[in-house]
């Protein structure tokens, strides 16, 4: 063999080495890409996703479609990483930014599930007050178990303990510091609009002095209809803008999608006031293949979304929940929203 078919051997040999771990060995990189989308004010195999109860939804036409980011289980190989960094439609990034090495898979679903959770408790609270509902102590959880369990449930607002006003959760606890743990309270309370008086044989406070109900509670407005939302492939906050949107959409006196194809995406907080979120180039692109006349986009996410490439869809800019239904309201109108 001469030396040049012996060098010529070699790097086919290498070649076919390099090609094969190219494609078997994984890099700890993942995929994100397009996820699927939901329409908040339609259902999941029948099953609406804003459920209201103590009233009629709203019969709406429209879609106010959140939006999500799928993501790759395991690590890529190289040859799928290289692909993707020169794919419009997926990101590769470190496999720790999605899954950090602390946590176990299931904790950090169960993690995202939280913040999906606390997403859904911030859009309801915004929601109703935005539509003028007074500021309640509102039941959140009764544990199995608890001394309330059967007597008081979820989404009842508190009006007195043992004869006292309870206007919010530190006047709440004020009131039960003073009462020893066993005795039986009165709490009188609202459930879906009708008053109620129930009875709650009061449990010992861990640490402290007096007792509690044993129920979990939040400070927000109370309305006469219970609201509960549900999507159980999402995780993470940023479908609390489309969530709060959703609501109004199905209790509220305005109509606001005028029938059109709405999406978009961003976390929202008490105040009402729209956060960043990760993915916007994707999650566009989902608007996009849905047919979207409109995407909504956190104010600190125009950059990246003006950046990215062919959005076919018109981006506009919402700082605030405000933002997002003057958005809406133009576009009804015929008007061109705040853009990007």
């Amino acid at each position: 063999m001469t030396r040049r078919s012996a060098v010529l051997s070699v790097g086919a040999v290498l070649l076919l080495l390099f090609g094969v771990l190219g494609t078997s060995v994984p890099v700890p990189y993942v995929a994100q890409v397009p996820g699927p989308t939901f329409n908040t004010l339609g259902d999941i195999e029948g099953e609406p996703i804003i459920e209201v109860q103590g009233r009629e939804r709203n019969d709406v036409e429209g879609n106010l479609n959140l939006t999500t980011v799928g993501v790759s289980r395991g690590g890529l190989s190289l040859v799928q990483a290289v692909r993707g960094w020169f794919d419009d439609e997926v990101s590769v990034v470190p496999e720790e930014t999605v899954y950090p090495p602390d946590r176990s898979e299931e904790e950090t679903r169960e993690v995202n599930r939280q913040a999906f959770v606390t997403s859904e408790q911030a859009a309801e609270s915004v929601a109703l007050a935005e539509l003028g509902y007074p500021q309640k102590v509102v039941v959140r959880e009764v544990p199995e178990g608890s001394q309330s369990e059967g007597r008081l449930e979820e989404g009842d607002a508190l009006e007195s303990v043992d004869g006292r006003p309870v206007p919010d959760s530190a006047v709440l606890a004020d009131v039960l510091t003073g009462i020893p743990a066993g005795t039986d309270v009165p709490v009188t309370y609202t459930r879906l609009g009708e008053p109620g008086t129930t009875t709650v044989t009061t449990q010992a406070a861990e640490g402290r002095d007096g007792s509690l109900l044993g129920i979990s509670v939040l400070d927000q407005p109370a309305a006469p209809f219970d609201v509960d939302i549900q999507v159980a492939d999402v995780g993470g906050p940023s479908a609390g803008l489309m969530l709060t949107l959703g609501i109004l959409d199905l209790v509220g006196e305005e109509d606001l999608t005028g029938g059109a194809v709405i999406a978009g995406t961003g976390t929202i907080d008490l105040e009402g006031n729209v956060g960043p979120i990760g993915g916007i180039p994707l999650k566009i692109v989902s608007a996009r293949e849905i047919g979207a006349e409109l995407f909504l986009v956190p104010a600190d996410n125009c950059a990246e979304a003006v950046a990215a490439p062919d959005a076919g869809v018109p981006l506009a800019k919402v700082a605030t929940l405000d933002d997002a239904l003057e958005a809406l309201a133009d576009a009804r109108a015929g008007r061109t929203p705040e853009s990007c």
